[in-house]
């Protein structure tokens, strides 16, 4: 007898229609996919910084003190 909470009541899940059940299993799923997708952006987010470290290693020193120009 699985148990599931919604707003903060608890509900045997042997008691849910088909309709329920299905919404149910749809939410499970969608809640596995974010995260999974939260792992991906953790994971981006990691090799973003380390392409970062890797750019400024590679940059020259202080050029202009802080002049833009790039136009």
């Amino acid at each position: 007898m699985a148990k599931v909470t919604i707003d903060n009541v608890v509900y045997d899940t042997e008691s849910l229609s088909p309709e329920a059940l299905a919404q149910l299993q749809s939410i499970q799923f969608v809640d596995s996919e974010i995260s999974a997708l939260n792992g991906r952006i953790a994971a981006m987010n990691t090799a973003k910084n380390a392409y970062v470290a890797a750019l400024r290693e590679l940059l020259p020193a202080e050029q202009g003190a802080g002049v833009d120009t790039s136009s």
